[in-house]
């Protein structure tokens, strides 16, 4: 009951706060021109969704290969890493040898 209360009490202050906001005119000239903008996207894709799949599909693909690069990096490091660390244990394993 009291997680239904507090996400109820977030929803009603949200929608407040946004109506509270909207008094300014500066606030109401740019919640309709993204009004406007969200309305014509929209329904460009709604009549196009060709365009839609495809531009998901590119914003997938430039998020894989940035995920891939960012991967190869980070297992480039970890192995620059790995050998600094066994020229410095293999050192201090051949002093102890001796």
């Amino acid at each position: 009951m009291g997680k239904r209360k507090l996400c109820l009490g977030l929803v009603v202050g949200s929608i407040a706060g946004g109506l509270l906001s909207l008094l300014d005119r500066d606030a109401r000239d740019y919640a309709k021109r993204k009004a406007a903008d969200v309305k014509n996207e929209s329904s460009y894709y709604a009549t196009h969704p060709s365009s839609a799949v495809k531009r998901v599909k590119d914003s997938f693909d430039r998020f894989n290969a940035q995920f891939t690069a960012g991967a190869d990096n980070a297992i480039n490091a970890l192995e620059q890493v790995e050998n600094t660390l066994e020229q410095f244990t293999g050192s201090e394993t051949k002093k102890l040898e001796k």
